[in-house]
């Protein structure tokens, strides 16, 4: 049976008939909708959902049944049953109509059918008219139902008597319902109670002009009322707030009246959000249902959207019942499902906002047995939660590499440009250009991420500051582009790092080979003082190139370092007759560490003529010409002490001997500062008989050879056969000696010949002259040898 409802009094109807409707306003569009329209039938009540369409024109709402078309305002809606509901960050409007609104067809309080005509702007302003109808089978209802929704309070009731026995008295209940419907509206009386006080007895129409609605069903009795309303009261139940309505319906049947009382309680618990939870809380007993009746709990089901669910399926959920002696308090985990996200930009801020549409029932009975189920539907958000960014600066100075954690970023957020120092590039570009950008999961968390950039501290976006003595400071601004994938939303986060470094860097000689050495040059730095030049393990200075034979100029400018060939701190490899590699090494090490930290090295090709060198490997080698002293000798007729060894090259007037220091019959004598080696490079004569020419044992030239090396840098001395000093020796070269023939050679004594402190000249026979280095400062001298005697 259909039956309306008439603002400011009600109308029973028992028969309808089909009404003629305007074709051309009901006809369902022949465009598909701009957005998708969900219908489903809940627990108590019937939910349209719909999404905002692209225009953002809200979607609206018409009831529709025989006898027209009824827009559902939100006045309209509260009185009828219907709660409409607005969700912009959501993109949703969502419309509920209670099994007893107005307009729906109730058959027995069984089946209920609902028509709806929704009405969507598309972006051109023009109206599109969708119909949306749909039939809901439900459970029988209890006793009493108590609906507490958004924006209005329902209670109904069973119109059977309670203390009826015989099915006379039913009919006789039945039959006032259908006078009340036929006869004049006096035959209905509303009496509303407010503190214990009676108000005077008004008609239904006089409760309506109030906010107060009756309605009648098949079989129950119907009262509703928005929050808020005159003779509404609130009470303190238990410490929560409590909205109580209470009201008695009656009306006179021959010499009968029949009362009913509707009493209808609701919790006005707004919720709250403690950061992870949404909590709501209702009296443990909603004491103001009770009617001075024992009153007790039964059972209590939360649930999401008008489910309920069963106490596992909560339990699954992360659902929550805390029941105390007064209070009960439901919670919602806000990350659970049947929670809603939203994410948006508010102020260049990103936020998060969760809403939850609590669906909560209770079940109450009194001493008699009887049932009221108390049912809420409340709509929950959490507020905007900001989900702020945040920047670590991980830069280990060593590596010279900025590290930013930027951590905190949702899972539905991307990074998508950074901003380095002013300069925008995309993360793609950034990433081709040699950046890293890593993208990783936060520590326990599976919705945030983080992103780790890294960029060196040479790279040209890098901004780099003298501070003082050598310190220097680098910066990095980095602006980071995130947007929500979904939205296209962009929000950013600025972070700045610095790093102050000791970052000056070792000066590197540029250097040029010249016919007579190796030539060192470099211009003055700012910040030469942090830095000391080495060669060796001394330091350079005018008193050791003075020493060495270094020609060292050094002005307010430049710093020039003419190295001549033979003089200390060269090494000679791949010595042949023809050309020699000479190399020599300059070091800058830290002025205070004493750490070396750059070599500054030069080698170069030499013409050999004639040399002496004493390696640190315990290997001499002798170029000499001996036609100097013997000008018919033919070189390839020479030896070594022991007469196998014998030259390695020889050309038309010189030799080439390279050989161990223990072998080739070499000499070695010891003091207690140096080590001396000794062997001679010796010219056998041929002379002539009158049967044919004889080479005599007697040699005719001997030059002596000597390299000495302090005891003291000496790490081996032949106990495991192996020579290892520390640097290359001292080389000496006695003038070769012209022995009479047929004369045997008188050998002096052997003693260490110590090397004489000065750069000197070989001028006489007897002298010697010296090349190689030391390891000692007090022994390492400027010795020089050359062709003529001379650089």
């Amino acid at each position: 049976m259909a039956f309306g409802f008439v603002l400011g009094g009600v109308l029973f109807l028992c028969a309808v008939t089909c009404a003629l409707l305007d074709a051309k306003r009901f006809q369902q569009s022949t465009t598909l909708p701009q957005v998708p329209i969900e219908v489903q039938c809940k627990a108590h009540s019937l939910s349209v959902s719909v999404d905002i369409p692209p225009s953002g024109s809200e979607p609206r709402f018409e009831a529709i049944d025989a006898t027209g078309v009824y827009p559902i305002t939100e006045s309209y809606g509260a009185q009828c049953g219907y709660t409409y509901s607005v969700h912009p960050l959501l993109g949703r409007v969502i419309l509920r109509a209670s099994y007893f609104s107005c307009h729906t067809d109730n058959q027995n309080d069984e089946v209920f059918s609902f028509m709806f005509g929704v009405i969507i702007v598309d972006q051109s302003g023009e109206e599109l008219f969708f119909n949306v109808s749909e039939t809901c089978s439900v459970r029988p209802f209890s006793p009493r139902e108590v609906i507490c929704e958004e924006n209005y309070m329902e209670v109904s009731v069973k119109t059977d008597l309670p203390c009826s026995t015989s099915g006379s008295v039913k009919e006789d209940f039945s039959a006032a319902f259908s006078v009340a419907r036929s006869s004049a509206v006096e035959t209905w009386q509303v009496m509303l109670q407010q503190g214990g006080q009676l108000s005077e007895v008004m008609s239904t129409e006089d409760a309506a002009a109030l906010g107060y609605f009756i309605t009648a069903t098949p079989g129950r009795l119907v009262f509703r009322t928005t929050f808020g309303q005159p003779y509404a009261s609130v009470k303190m139940v238990s410490g929560v707030a409590v909205e109580v309505v209470e009201a008695t319906v009656f009306f006179r049947q021959n010499w009968m009246v029949v009362m009913v009382d509707l009493v209808v309680a609701c919790s006005l618990d707004k919720g709250s959000f403690d950061g992870y939870r949404l909590h709501w809380r209702t009296p443990a007993v909603m004491t103001p249902l009770a009617l001075q009746s024992e009153f007790r709990s039964q059972y209590i089901s939360i649930g999401v959207d008008g489910e309920l669910l069963d106490e596992q399926a909560s339990v699954d959920r992360g659902y929550s019942l805390t029941a105390s002696e007064d209070t009960i308090d439901s919670s919602i985990p806000i990350a659970a499902e049947g929670a809603i996200r939203k994410s948006f930009v508010t102020d260049g801020v990103y936020n998060e906002l969760y809403t939850i549409q609590l669906t909560y029932q209770q079940s109450f009975v009194d001493q008699r047995g009887v049932e009221t189920k108390y049912n809420v539907i409340r709509q929950m958000a959490t507020p905007p939660i900001p989900r702020l960014p945040f920047s670590i600066n991980q830069t280990n100075p060593e590596e010279r590499v900025f590290t930013v954690y930027l951590g905190n970023i949702p899972f539905d957020v991307e990074l998508v440009a950074i901003e380095l120092n002013g300069q925008e590039i995309s993360v793609l570009t950034a990433m081709q250009m040699g950046f890293s950008i890593t993208r990783v999961q936060e520590d326990g968390s599976d919705i945030t991420f983080a992103y780790i950039l890294r960029v060196p501290f040479e790279d040209q976006f890098v901004v780099k500051q003298y501070i003082t003595e050598g310190l220097f400071e680098y910066s990095l601004e980095v602006k980071w582009t995130l947007n929500i994938i979904s939205q296209m939303e962009s929000y950013y986060h600025f972070s700045s790092v610095t790093a102050f470094v000791q970052d000056i860097l070792p000066f590197v000689f540029d250097s040029l080979c010249a016919n007579n050495g190796i030539r060192f040059m470099k211009n003055h730095q700012e910040y030469d003082y942090l830095w000391d030049v080495v060669v060796g393990h001394y330091p350079l200075t005018q008193q050791l190139a003075s020493e060495r034979g270094y020609i060292m100029t050094n002005d307010s400018t430049s710093l020039t370092l003419d190295v001549p060939l033979f003089t200390i701190g060269f090494i000679y490899e791949n010595i042949t007759l023809q050309q020699f590699l000479g190399t020599f090494e300059l070091l800058t090490r830290n002025a205070k560490t004493l750490e070396i930290k750059q070599s500054s090295a030069k080698s170069c090709l030499f013409e050999t003529t004639e040399l002496l060198v004493c390696s640190s490997e315990g290997v001499m080698t002798v170029v000499s010409d001996i036609t100097k002293a013997v000008p018919a000798a033919n070189p390839a007729r020479t030896t070594l002490l022991d007469p196998s060894c014998r030259p390695q090259e020889t050309d038309e007037t010189r030799v080439l001997f390279s050989f161990g220091l223990n072998t080739c019959g070499t000499r070695f004598q010891i003091d207690q500062q140096y080590v001396t080696y000794e062997n001679e490079v010796i010219f056998h004569e041929l002379y002539s008989t009158d049967s044919k020419p004889v080479i005599t044992r007697d040699a005719a030239y001997r030059m002596t050879v000597r390299c000495i090396y302090p005891v003291s840098g000496i790490e081996s001395l032949f106990v495991d056969r192996k020579f290892r000093m520390g640097t290359p020796g001292i080389g000496q070269i006695k003038d070769p000696v012209k022995v009479p023939p047929q004369m045997p050679m008188q050998l002096q004594k052997q003693t260490v010949m110590k090397p004489s402190y000065q750069a000197v000249v070989a001028k006489k026979p007897a002298d010697y002259v010296h090349v190689g280095q030391w390891s000692s400062p007090a022994d390492e001298r400027a010795w020089s040898l050359g062709p003529n005697g001379n650089f």
